[in-house]
């Protein structure tokens, strides 16, 4: 379910090296790659970051890239690479989206999820990308993009937090 070596090629060139220090101190920088394969894993799964698969590198390190890809506003960019490249082959028609509530709270509970609990779904790389168009960034990315979409999220997400008043 990792990113394929196509799509890694489309998305490398949006990740900024950052300059090595001066005094050449500090830790080798973690493999991108592999961390991004983390974020999309967590995103997936819906998973805390405490059971991050070793496999990813360190949830601490995973986290805070994610946290400072987000707020650069470049993993805004990575999920549009990865949808245009999805829609460009054909395997995803934004038309045809469907709203899920799993990353809805719920009613008096907190953030957890047990993926016990839920029914076993496909298990494609297409599949589970699919699925982080599901996670609470999907409204910000279908606002920038004026999506005719957006009324129609919106209106569901709305009916959503109605329900778990």
């Amino acid at each position: 379910m990792d990113l394929t070596d196509t799509q890694w090629e489309i998305l490398q060139p949006l990740i900024p090296q950052p300059q090595p220090r001066e005094d050449g101190r500090g830790r080798p920088r973690e493999d991108d790659r592999k961390l991004l394969d983390g974020m999309l894993w967590i995103l997936r799964t819906g998973a805390q970051w405490e059971d991050l698969p070793r496999r990813y590198g360190t949830k601490s390190t995973c986290h805070r890239r994610y946290q400072s890809w987000v707020e650069a506003g470049l993993f805004e960019q990575i999920l549009a690479a990865l949808a245009e490249d999805l829609k460009s082959r054909g395997e995803l028609d934004l038309s045809e989206c469907f709203i899920d509530g799993t990353f809805v709270s719920a009613k008096k509970g907190g953030q957890v999820w047990d993926p016990r609990s839920g029914a076993k779904g496909a298990r494609s790389w297409w599949w589970q990308t699919a699925l982080v168009f599901l996670s609470p960034s999907t409204l910000d990315l279908l606002h920038q993009r004026k999506s005719p979409l957006l009324k129609l999220y919106s209106k569901s997400v709305s009916r959503w937090l109605l329900r778990s008043d």
